[in-house]
């Protein structure tokens, strides 16, 4: 990806793959590297919903994915379904994983992370472990493979805190490789971008109640 003002973020030009797709509602796989909604500057209104848009007129937003992060989204057709799945996120009823290859191996092959997380306003938009003002952040992991330098993890945050997964596995020990916010540089230099992918999500579908489940497997 070739150098960009900072204040430019890098637009991909991968497509959007639809996944699943009714009158109701759309599961999409959103490329890593493009933006979720549009950015404030006006160089940053490429981004998935605007081009969900152009084909989907209905379409919006009910949750998010960072720019670096890849995977699987609910996208609502429907104002009824967008007010449906939004409680589900409120209530945390959504079920979701993500795929993430670490840096090392840790300790324990599955355990959980409860660390409060609260904005690093000096240093927007990253944030920071504080025990005093976070919010309550819970991450479960497990590990799916260790390769010496490296491992694979499933990731399940039980909340949805910014940076959640990032942070968390920074303050584990064993940063996300590829990560430019949260890794070493080390671990940042081990990928040429987050290795963090949304791989499953599953719900009740706001029209049948029926739990409907869908999977993106990563990219790497």
């Amino acid at each position: 990806m070739q150098d960009l003002p900072p204040y430019i973020v890098p637009h991909s030009q991968e497509p959007i793959d639809i996944l699943y797709e009714d009158e109701h509602l759309l599961l999409v796989r959103k490329p890593h590297f493009l933006l979720t909604i549009p950015g404030r500057h006006p160089l940053n209104k490429d981004c998935m919903i605007t081009r969900l848009q152009q084909r989907y007129p209905g379409a919006s937003i009910v949750h998010r994915l960072d720019l670096d992060t890849s995977g699987i989204m609910v996208v609502p057709l429907t104002r009824a379904c967008h007010s449906h799945i939004s409680r589900q996120f409120q209530q945390r009823r959504v079920e979701k994983t993500y795929t993430a290859i670490v840096w090392g191996e840790p300790a324990q092959n599955n355990g959980d992370i409860e660390l409060p997380i609260v904005c690093d306003w000096a240093n927007r938009p990253r944030q920071k472990i504080c025990f005093e003002r976070g919010k309550h952040a819970l991450t479960r992991y497990r590990v799916l493979e260790r390769r010496g330098d490296r491992s694979r993890l499933e990731l399940t945050p039980v909340t949805g805190r910014s940076h959640q997964l990032r942070i968390h596995m920074r303050e584990l020990g064993h940063p996300i490789l590829g990560c430019d916010m949260y890794a070493h540089p080390a671990a940042e230099a081990m990928a040429d971008r987050l290795l963090l992918h949304a791989t499953t999500l599953a719900f009740e579908h706001p029209a049948t109640g029926q739990w409907l489940a869908g999977e993106s497997p990563p990219p790497f």
